[in-house]
């Protein structure tokens, strides 16, 4: 099979062919259809992530069908149509875990990460890090609700906003088109702050009352934010868009340092947090909310073998909507537009 693989932290991904790897007790085997292209993955390849092995195969927002099932698996089914996201296993025995905030287990792997992801045309991975898809959506349009939209999902919830209220979103990619389609099913009062023209644009079209950049001001203030950026120094600007009381939540898994910053912007109750991973509940919560609203990811198709390119438009912030890499030669893979 071919597979994009990442053999030195900080070196261009390598398109390789490799052996099929066959399904142990627990797993399942699964074609790739599609791959989304996550900011996870392009910390992966630049080395922002301590990386638990090399070589690795990036991606964890991936869309395939089951070929294949290991001992003891008794679904999904072959056949079966399946997303595989980032969060893969857990120990199921620590107190997070036990808590049902698996998402916080210290023995946590990731797909792409600790396991080889979907940056291939075939993925082995544990049978119960796969979930369902809504038939209302391409393979190509879902890929992105396995991480963007899991991720946005699991931020706007500890952003606190109320149904009705007032969010703010900062930066406006992948995750955020899909959060805000989320945000406005709740009717929930939408602000952007974003540098690209474009991005802000595209947030007005999806439902956004004001859309400007971090040195604006939008026309009310915020019960709560989601910022989206790796870049430390937005929070304390952020911050001053809260009102007292209101929660800024930082959905990235990498982010610069956070610099030096008055009390004052803290004080009131204010609250900073971060946000890790997802879990089990929050990936079923999503995947039938996709259904329901119904949600529409924007997305631009690249081949496999260009998946440097994808990761190239990715940090320069000329995506709109996601990325999403076309694995398989032949599936059903509509988007809005083809690179």
């Amino acid at each position: 099979m071919r597979a994009q693989v990442l053999r030195e932290a900080g070196t261009p991904l390598q398109l390789e062919e490799r052996a099929l790897s066959p399904p142990g007790a627990g797993e399942i085997r699964v074609v790739v259809s599609v791959c989304g292209v996550c900011h996870t993955d392009l910390h992966t390849v630049q080395g922002d992530l301590d990386l638990p092995r090399l070589p690795i195969v990036p991606g964890h927002q991936v869309v395939g069908r089951v070929v294949e099932r290991g001992e003891g698996v008794s679904a999904p089914a072959v056949g079966a149509r399946v997303g595989i996201p980032w969060l893969a296993a857990t120990c199921g025995e620590c107190e997070a875990c036990r808590e049902g905030r698996e998402n916080l287990c210290p023995d946590a792997r990731f797909t792409g990460l600790h396991l080889d992801g979907g940056y291939a045309e075939s993925i082995t991975v544990p049978a119960n890090a796969a979930y369902p898809l809504p038939d209302t959506l391409d393979d190509a349009h879902a890929a992105p609700l396995l991480c963007a939209g899991i991720i946005g999902y699991r931020a706007l919830k500890l952003s606190a906003v109320p149904p009705g209220g007032r969010l703010g979103l900062v930066g406006f990619g992948a995750s955020a088109h899909l959060t805000i389609q989320v945000a406005t099913h709740r009717e929930m009062r939408v602000a952007v702050f974003s540098r690209g023209e474009e991005h802000r644009r595209h947030a007005l079209e999806l439902g956004a009352e004001w859309a400007g950049g971090l040195d604006g001001t939008p026309p009310f203030p915020l019960d709560g934010l989601v910022n989206y950026t790796p870049s430390g120094p937005t929070v304390a600007a952020a911050l001053d868009k809260l009102r007292p009381g209101g929660v800024q939540a930082l959905a990235g898994i990498h982010m610069s340092d956070l610099p030096a910053m008055p009390y004052a912007k803290l004080h009131g109750e204010r609250v900073l947090r971060s946000v890790a991973n997802f879990t089990a509940a929050d990936a079923r919560e999503l995947l039938a909310l996709a259904a329901e609203i119904p949600l529409r990811s924007d997305v631009e198709l690249f081949p496999l073998a260009d998946a440097g390119r994808a990761l190239d438009r990715l940090a320069e912030g000329s995506l709109r909507g996601a990325a999403v890499l076309r694995v398989a030669q032949e599936g059903t893979t509509r988007s809005d537009g083809e690179s």
